[in-house]
């Protein structure tokens, strides 16, 4: 199945947990999930939120949107379509979205 990752109907899941600044609210479509590896395609509305990888590395590409990820260590990437970014299993950081943002995602569970 071939799925337009930009223009294609996500499910809104409801606002961001956790969220900071903003009233994020997210969305997404689960193509894939066997319970160790999930793939799909996430939007979330502008807001801020600090984030983890705990258990999973997940990989993204983002296809719309702008906003920053601040690495704990306070490195800045920005978020841009054609962006793509892998964030390995103890990762932590926060997202700053000033635009909507819609990604694909990979995410496999690296510890049970």
């Amino acid at each position: 199945m071939f799925t337009d990752a930009l223009t294609t109907t996500l499910t809104v899941v409801g606002p961001k947990v956790g969220a900071t600044a903003g009233d994020p609210v997210e969305s997404v479509l689960e193509l894939y999930d066997d319970g160790v590896t999930s793939a799909g395609i996430w939007a979330c509305t502008p807001g801020a939120w600090p984030s983890s990888k705990d258990g999973i590395g997940e990989l993204m590409h983002f296809v719309a949107g702008h906003g920053w990820i601040i690495d704990a260590d306070g490195t800045r990437q920005e978020i841009v379509p054609g962006a793509t970014r892998y964030f390995p299993d103890g990762w932590s950081g926060r997202w700053e979205v000033d635009a909507t943002v819609r990604k694909v995602y990979v995410i496999t569970v690296t510890r049970p």
